[in-house]
């Protein structure tokens, strides 16, 4: 597996990740079905390090950063895997990556995630990285079901200056 910075033409793998509604509303509340690569491009002008997981050349996943407050903190954002990559590493391998961007790109000191109470396998993969969760919001899926968006935070102990 490759990760590497998500490149324009990568655009229309990624926006396949996402396309059904569930996934969608899950990874990108605010985006709108179909999701498009021009909502793609949008969100990309205010993110840091999209990045992308790619295996034998296809993208199984991807990830980014936004809420970047240097020397304070970041959140972890968008995260998505491939239906048929689950369950195999991929979601562990990104979301750490992401981590040790924020560390070491932006020093921060804290980094947060937030998941949908329904996503168990999230709630348990950032569990078990050290997230910790520390606010609930209440959010409607686009079925009218309420919701619990769970924020979730780890601290940094390492070093800023480690390299990923």
């Amino acid at each position: 597996m490759e990760l590497r910075a998500a490149a324009e033409q990568d655009y229309p793998a990624i926006v396949r990740l996402l396309s059904n509604k569930s996934d969608l509303f899950r990874v990108y509340p605010k985006g709108q079905h179909p999701f498009t690569t021009d909502q793609l491009r949008a969100l990309a002008q205010c993110r840091e390090a999209l990045t992308v997981v790619a295996h034998q050349g296809e993208i199984i996943g991807f990830a980014n950063l936004y809420n970047v407050i240097p020397d304070a903190s970041a959140f972890i954002g968008n995260v998505i895997v491939a239906p048929q990559a689950r369950g195999q590493g991929v979601g562990r391998l990104l979301v750490s990556y992401m981590a040790q961007q924020a560390i070491c790109r932006f020093q921060v000191r804290e980094i947060r995630i937030s998941v949908f109470n329904d996503n168990t396998a999230a709630i348990l993969l950032y569990s078990s990285l050290g997230f910790v969760p520390h606010g609930v919001e209440v959010r409607h899926n686009p079925e009218g079901q309420t919701m619990a968006l769970i924020h979730m935070r780890q601290c940094v102990t390492e070093s800023p200056n480690q390299t990923p």
